[in-house]
């Protein structure tokens, strides 16, 4: 039996629906399990039951501070070793992400999962084109932002969950397999040119302050975001890789498309 982990999360949620749709039979892991989910709290590791389970999609619960985020991943590791889990994913951050503000957290738990005598997969996904858009901000001029002219190699959601499920529903043709998933380059202005707007562009010391102003972000989020718009700017983020299109043996969704729709979505009166 496959499990995916935090499975009220939107990556896991959509790998879950994949796997649905290719009818294979696949548990969901939560914190907060609704009917037919198991009870599943990283931070709790007398919860974490993974007997009868196969095949483990570890979704990185990375939303704390690098400890807290490796302790969780190394609590569930041994729970999967002591369980008789045969394979492990995991869902990680692209290789070209080294130098981001949450890169650290990813790089030991790939290590702990080579580690853990499992056979394994490590899925180095791509920054989302959701979020890319999600960080544009609107102004009463069109959308602003601290990418400057840099690119990102930016991914649908979807076909990363898609691309989980493919290696899930098949781990042992993936054993001991790193899959770079990135998507063709886009930019600010390609967004803003979708929309038919401007953009403009904001300097990182100016992007930084607003996030410390920002009440609702978490002391660790800051410099995380920080990281993204320095690396997007100065283009340490425009790698390409064929590994995604291979893995899913179609055209990719155009994440051009997704990061537009999703800036549309958030602008003022947009609801």
């Amino acid at each position: 039996m496959i499990m995916v982990t935090g499975a009220n999360g939107q990556l896991a949620s959509l790998t879950l629906q994949e796997l649905a749709d290719r009818k294979v039979p696949a548990l969901a892991g939560s914190r907060t399990p609704s009917d037919g989910q198991r009870h599943l709290d990283f931070d709790d590791p007398t919860s974490l039951d993974l007997t009868g389970v196969s095949t483990l999609v570890l979704v990185s619960a990375g939303y704390a501070e690098d400890d807290q985020v490796i302790t969780r991943h190394r609590a569930l590791l041994d729970a999967a070793v002591r369980d008789g889990v045969a394979h492990v994913i995991y869902t990680s951050l692209t290789g070209a992400g080294d130098h981001l503000g949450f890169a650290l957290a990813h790089r030991v738990t790939e290590d702990l999962v080579k580690a853990s005598g499992l056979g394994w997969a490590i899925l180095r996904n791509g920054l989302y084109a959701e979020l890319f858009g999600a960080l544009l901000t609107w102004t009463p001029h069109g959308l602003e932002s601290a990418f400057g002219d840099g690119a990102l190699s930016a991914v649908a959601r979807a076909d990363l969950a898609a691309a989980a499920a493919v290696v899930a529903a098949h781990p042992t043709a993936h054993t001991d397999k790193t899959y770079d998933l990135v998507g063709d380059p886009i930019t600010a202005g390609d967004v803003a040119e979708r929309l038919n707007i401007t953009h403009r562009t904001i300097g990182l010391g100016a992007y930084r302050a607003r996030l410390l102003a920002d009440d609702a972000l978490l002391p660790f989020q800051p410099p995380m975001l920080a990281s993204i718009a320095t690396s997007v700017r100065h283009g340490l983020l425009s790698n390409s890789s064929p590994d995604l299109v291979q893995l899913l043996d179609r055209p990719l969704t155009d994440a051009l498309t997704v990061a537009a729709d999703t800036a549309a979505a958030m602008r003022p009166g947009a609801h």
